[in-house]
């Protein structure tokens, strides 16, 4: 079909599936823009979303992924088909794992003959994605509106498919959306629950990702203020119950001594949208032969899969707590919640409050005593992203957080290199808040195209490189083995002089009191973002990977 002399070009698949993500509610979109993906993305732009362009397809998924956990909305990202796709994969994974809701819009080459062509639905399935496609003109957007849907609705990463063949089709007028309503939410026996709960002496609640929507904290403390429970989160949800004095912060490998100890000594223990895996039970050792374990979780699929429970209850976080509160009329015991208790967590609740012998020296800084003093110097308004490795504990732990909202943890996948991008993601998601990217030297070089994209942005951020010259965790695993180290030693890098290059301020520290430059670049107007290459002490493996290698 043609378009007369005079008449409006018709629309194109391309042009109304950009368009229809936006309608249904997408307002940021990641990417690297090619010819697949560069009508689509355009449309999108023009419908009203910002787009965010990184440096690579990695970045542009974990910037999309990070995005959406920190907004609570869902995000897009916009990929080239072929290789754009197989070069997003981890970052994919790591959402998919997570169940961010997040849709991957790529183009995709259909043609066996074409030298881009991959099976990007059998790749989407493997790393536990939603594979949708776009068939037709006609239903076009209404396959966009689904995928958004799909999204939003099930926390699912969808990879919604946009042939190359299909995207230039003209959109038949009267093609619409129809977006398919959200599945109601049906009533949950919580009878059982609330038995448990009655029978408890001594209940912990641990919540974890399913648990940071909105409403869950305050329906949470509510029903453990009845059952007289102490409050934990998985890593994921750390900040969650901030400003609680019965808050143990962190259960798991990141677990403080007394936090381990009250875990640990639980009669009953109730995981709130938390898996309850190896790492948030340190492999089971939180968990007394005796306790009673629950699961509470929207997804059928996710009760007893990481460890046996003996009981689940299928249902949102917040209605389930919500609906046994109601049941549970105030109890004559006070739970775990002694007076002994709490002045224990006053005192104790914190890493900080732990005492340790300061290793550094010979040029070399500690990185309990760094983070420590970056914890006193950076705004409390913060939102901190993590990479991986076996300094990540360090900035977990002793970086304190306001709440949920200002740790960003892209560690499902467990891969090294996706901070940088992680802390771009969650800063433009919350704009009010000093950005802090925690890197170690391995993830910090896996990343660096994106300190390029900091400067662009204009990001106020901080980005803290925990320099031990090697990929430590591995060095800390086989060390002890007397295996040779030398394809995981690395020089010494210049990382201040990196980050001065892409246009950051930057500062090398090697004792406490190089960290003036970075109260004084708190203290400046901010034009630039800060990089803090700190060359940290290397001898010895952190707490929580020497536990994690005792469990492997």
């Amino acid at each position: 079909m043609t378009a007369a002399p005079g008449d409006a070009p018709a629309r194109t698949v391309a042009a109304a599936v950009g368009e229809v993500l936006v309608r249904s509610g997408i307002d940021t979109v990641f990417g690297v823009v090619g010819s697949g993906n560069f009508v689509a993305t355009n449309a999108m732009v023009a419908a009203g979303a910002r787009y965010v362009a990184a440096r690579h397809e990695g970045g542009a998924a974990t910037m999309a992924d990070a995005f959406a956990r920190t907004s609570g909305r869902v995000a897009a990202v916009s990929l080239h088909q072929g290789c754009g796709l197989t070069n997003a994969l981890t970052g994919i994974t790591e959402a998919a794992k997570s169940r961010t809701p997040l849709v991957v819009l790529t183009a995709e080459a259909t043609s066996p003959r074409s030298n881009f062509f991959v099976d990007q639905p059998a790749l989407a399935a493997a790393v536990g994605a939603l594979s949708m496609r776009v068939t037709s003109a006609a239903d076009a957007e209404a396959q966009a509106a689904a995928a958004v849907a799909a999204a939003r609705d099930q926390r699912r990463v969808v990879v919604l498919n946009l042939p190359l063949d299909v995207q230039q089709l003209p959109v038949p007028d009267g093609a619409r959306e129809v977006a398919p309503p959200a599945g109601a939410a049906g009533q949950v026996d919580v009878g059982p629950l609330v038995a448990a709960l009655r029978r408890a002496r001594r209940p912990v609640f641990v919540a974890g990702r399913g648990a940071r929507g909105a409403g869950a904290r305050m329906a949470l403390e509510d029903l453990a203020d009845r059952c007289g429970a102490l409050l934990a989160t998985s890593a994921v949800a750390k900040g969650l119950f901030r400003g609680s004095a019965w808050d143990l912060d962190v259960s798991g490998g990141f677990a403080t001594p007394l936090a381990a100890e009250l875990i640990s000594g639980a009669d009953l223990i109730v995981g709130w949208g938390c898996q309850l895996n190896m790492w948030t039970m340190r492999h089971g050792r939180l968990i007394a032969d005796d306790a009673v374990v629950v699961q509470v979780d929207v997804e059928p699929g996710a009760i007893g899969a990481q460890r046996a429970v003996g009981l689940g209850v299928v249902g949102d976080v917040r209605l389930v707590a919500g609906a046994a509160a109601v049941l549970l009329e105030e109890p004559e015991v006070v739970g775990y919640r002694t007076p002994e208790v709490r002045r224990a967590i006053a005192e104790r609740g914190r890493w900080r409050d732990e005492p340790f012998a300061d290793g550094g020296g010979a040029g070399l800084v500690d990185p309990r005593t760094l983070t420590l003093a970056l914890d006193d110097l950076l705004p409390a308004d913060r939102v901190v992203a993590v990479d991986s490795g076996n300094f990540m504990g360090y900035p977990s732990m002793f970086l304190d957080v306001p709440d949920e909202h200002g740790f960003c943890f892209t560690q499902a996948f467990q891969s090294v290199g996706l901070g940088l991008a992680t802390a771009i993601g969650a800063a433009l998601a919350r704009p009010d808040r000093l950005p802090v990217a925690a890197l170690g030297d391995g993830g910090a070089l896996m990343g660096a195209a994106e300190l390029e994209t900091v400067v662009r942005l204009e990001l106020p951020m901080v980005v803290v490189v925990y320099d031990d010259a090697a990929y430590g965790a591995e060095v800390h695993h086989f060390g002890p083995g007397g295996h040779p180290l030398d394809t995981v030693r690395f020089p010494e890098t210049d990382f201040a002089a990196i980050g001065r290059g892409h246009g950051f301020e930057a500062v090398t520290v090697r004792e406490p009191g190089d960290l003036d430059g970075v109260a004084a670049w708190l203290a400046g107007p901010r034009s630039a973002p800060l990089l803090v290459d700190a060359k940290v002490t290397r001898t010895e493996p952190s707490w929580w990977l020497e536990e994690a290698f005792r469990g492997h």
